[in-house]
């Protein structure tokens, strides 16, 4: 009788120890596994000039002219934009939102800017949610890559990175950029909630068995 109680409570402690490490692998899973993707493709319309500007020089910069850009930039110009972001690459497809913030120029001998802007979409199944987007644009590359750094809504804790590119420059005034968002958001607690019950609820029915 000694040794079936033994028994017993070594049966007991193995089905415990099984709770404990499937309850904790559901919480310490890959971040990757509990974040959804985001996709999203705009067209952002940066006008410097002219009728329908959207952006304007905040600070004329203190450096010298930069050599591999129009006469009359240099280093250290910085813009603030008020851009239209558009569904489509024409100017009159449905507007999505706009990105607002400001780049830099920010190298001496190349035509680099430094981005910080936050895209506000205001249509799609991410309305009333932001994007925040920043890093190096280099415009003599063909595709940038920028990072997401955040974002609020249904966006709130967004990673990831954003391909930059220009897509079609309409005057000298007025660049057309395609901004292709490769991110994540995390999946709503209450859906992970429910898996490290149920992976709990399915150990303890083993503990009981």
């Amino acid at each position: 009788m000694a040794n079936s109680g033994a028994s017993t409570t070594t049966s007991n402690n193995k089905r415990r120890l099984l709770l404990l490490l499937v309850a904790g692998a559901v919480l310490l899973a890959p971040a990757s596994a509990r974040r959804r993707p985001v996709r999203l493709r705009v067209y952002m319309h940066d006008i410097v000039g002219g009728p329908g500007q959207t952006a304007a020089l905040l600070v004329r910069g203190p450096g010298p002219e930069n050599p591999s850009m129009h006469p009359g930039n240099y280093f250290g110009d910085t813009v603030a934009v008020d851009d239209l972001l558009t569904e489509g690459l024409a100017a009159g497809s449905a507007p999505v939102g706009r990105a607002q913030g400001t780049y830099m120029t920010g190298s001496m001998s190349r035509p680099v800017f430094v981005v910080s802007v936050t895209l506000h979409l205001t249509a799609g199944p991410y309305n009333g949610s932001t994007l925040v987007v920043a890093g190096r644009d280099d415009t003599l590359e063909p595709v940038r890559e920028l990072a997401v750094a955040g974002g609020t809504g249904a966006l709130r804790r967004a990673q990831g990175h954003v391909l930059w590119s220009t897509a079609r420059v309409e005057s000298p005034l007025h660049a057309v950029l395609e901004l292709d968002v490769h991110a994540s958001v995390p999946v709503p607690a209450t859906t992970t909630t429910r898996g490290t019950a149920a992976a709990m609820m399915a150990a303890s029915h083993l503990s009981q068995v």
